[in-house]
């Protein structure tokens, strides 16, 4: 049931911790290297601390200004399955929902964002009731999904939350199957179709279909933001790590007033 869908994502996600820890460490000391002390890296973690949780504490969060035309919010997998009491996965992301305030955040980004002429980019993922899409050796986090019974896209899962329904202008990504919103989709297509030149992102999961998506992006040559108080994890140990050690090398962490401050 869901409680067994939510422990196994659990589950698999500890698994990667300890290596993710391990990887932490060599690229907190590559960034050492890169500022010319082995000081900047613990200096380095703090600032992007400091600014997930809204506080500068001296530290500058001022960006060059967006233009909202050539911006798109990407919001990646904001479905019943993780956003809402009684989706399968929701149990295992709803503390770190709770910590950040992530589903009210981005309901107030995409309501202003949109207001000022961002274009707003749905990416949800969805198979079909049988799994056809993945084959029978599929492993990882795809296999405890298919396992788990999540995202078919016939059941209610599947659906956008109703606090994010596409509104009018709107975009829906058609073919999410795997982790990187760009990979089995038309979300490139569509960003070049409409001039976008700044891939703002936020959803689930901070460090999987989140950080897939904003190494994609960052490798296609996007100006990519990754909003710190947007995402949400199965812990908060994973989501440090992923705010703190991954985005920087990969994107413009910032919280979702900095962003909306710079439209």
């Amino acid at each position: 049931g869901n409680k067994r869908a939510s422990d196994d994502l659990k589950g698999l996600t500890r698994e990667s911790e300890r290596s993710s820890e391990r990887s932490s460490e060599r690229e907190m000391v590559l960034k050492a290297t890169q500022l010319g002390s082995r000081a900047g890296a613990p200096r380095l973690a703090a600032q992007s601390r400091a600014v997930r949780r809204g506080g500068s504490r001296g530290i500058s969060t001022a960006r060059a200004a967006m233009d909202p035309s050539k911006t798109a919010v990407v919001l990646i997998e904001y479905q019943n399955e993780f956003t809402t009491e009684g989706g399968k996965l929701h149990d295992a992301v709803k503390g770190t929902m709770d910590s950040t305030g992530m589903l009210a955040n981005t309901k107030s980004v995409v309501e202003k964002a949109r207001a000022q002429g961002c274009k707003i980019v749905h990416a949800p993922i969805s198979f079909s009731d049988d799994y056809k899409e993945l084959s029978d050796g599929i492993y990882g986090i795809l296999a405890n999904v298919k396992e788990g019974g999540c995202f078919k896209a016939s059941e209610w899962g599947a659906q956008i939350c109703d606090e994010l329904a596409p509104a009018e202008g709107d975009v829906v990504i058609e073919g999410k199957r795997g982790l990187d919103g760009f990979a089995s989709t038309n979300l490139d297509f569509v960003l070049r179709q409409n001039q976008i030149e700044n891939v703002v992102l936020g959803g689930f999961l901070t460090n999987c279909c989140v950080e897939s998506t904003m190494r994609t992006a960052y490798e296609k040559g996007y100006q990519v933001v990754t909003l710190t108080d947007c995402t949400a994890a199965t812990s908060e140990q994973e989501l440090e790590a992923s705010v703190n050690n991954t985005w920087p090398m990969f994107s413009k962490p910032m919280t979702s007033e900095d962003f909306l401050g710079n439209l």
